[in-house]
């Protein structure tokens, strides 16, 4: 077969899209998996947990490949799907006289082109969000502030020492350490850091100007007030309740566009025999809601916690 031919082939690129959309499938599984650590493990413990996730999920030379396979597969699907839909209008440019679609196909099915544009709109903008932010922002890193007692100086009269409450922060390090940054004493306007930051994660010792340690953005507590939250240090969102509302819409759609693409993508590969049609049909069904019900969950108990 020409490179013309498999080009122009409508076969070829329902094959594309079927395999582009299993692989994107088991994106979706993986994904979700990653974020119901945001509800299901709480305090200190979800945020070093969601932090470590997202630290390896973008440093991980094999994570990393498989990313870039995502983000293909995600173009292809999107691309493919569209000339699909282009060919098939101009191959039936006329609706025929007696055309039922009602009982010809579901209504997932006549309207996957514009349930997959929905879906590809929510995937860019939840890049830009989330994406971009951990990639390209000097994202503020994983820091926790705690208060000790400790011997500032000496009573001139008692010779006794002076006792302070002084707040010391410490950064969350990738080797799994606490390290010491910044120790403040708000009543005598004093404070001190031990550490510089460059590159956006690196801490870097000011008396030797050796590098230390590398901190972990906090990409947990983006999410959380990106959806509600309040976080100390950061922003509050104004706009969460509608974002949540907007996510969980896209959720939505997302389990109309599996409703249908599951199974018809194992039928266009071949993989839907008569033995295994029912079961396969009922895999697509249950996919089509769980998957998208466990991701719109994960917004609304972060706004309401």
């Amino acid at each position: 077969m020409s490179k013309s031919a498999i080009l122009s082939s409508s076969i070829v690129k329902k094959y594309w899209m079927a395999l582009t959309g299993l692989f994107l499938c088991l994106f979706l599984v993986g994904h979700l998996l990653g974020n119901l650590q945001l509800i299901f493990i709480t305090g200190e413990e979800g945020k070093v947990a969601f932090n470590e996730y997202a630290y390896f999920m973008t440093h991980n030379p094999a994570v990393k490949v498989l990313s870039y396979l995502t983000y293909f597969s995600i173009l292809f699907h999107a691309i493919d799907g569209l000339m699909l839909t282009i060919q098939n209008k101009k191959a039936r440019p006329t609706n025929y006289a007696m055309n039922k679609p009602n009982t010809n196909s579901s209504t997932p099915a006549r309207y996957m082109a514009i349930l997959g544009t929905v879906v590809l709109v929510f995937i860019c903008t939840h890049m830009v969000n989330f994406w971009a932010k951990m990639h390209f922002t000097n994202m503020p890193l994983h820091t926790i502030t705690k208060s000790i007692e400790a011997p500032v100086g000496q009573d001139p009269t008692t010779g006794q020492p002076v006792v302070k409450e002084l707040e010391v922060d410490y950064v969350y390090t990738t080797n799994g350490q606490y390290q010491e940054s910044k120790v403040s004493l708000a009543e005598m306007n004093y404070s001190e850091e031990k550490y510089e930051i460059k590159k956006g994660t690196m801490l870097y010792d000011k008396t030797s100007g050796l590098k230390v340690a590398e901190g972990l953005k906090d990409l947990h507590s983006q999410v959380m007030t990106f959806f509600g939250q309040d976080i100390k240090g950061l922003p509050s969102n104004s706009n969460a309740l509608l974002y949540v509302i907007l996510y969980v819409l896209s959720m939505a759609v997302l389990g109309f566009h599996l409703w249908h693409g599951f199974s018809s993508a194992f039928q266009t590969l071949g993989l839907r025999s008569k033995k295994y049609v029912g079961a396969i049909s009922m895999a697509g069904k249950l996919f089509a809601v769980i998957i998208p019900a466990a991701f719109a969950i994960i917004p609304i108990l972060i706004y309401l916690a």
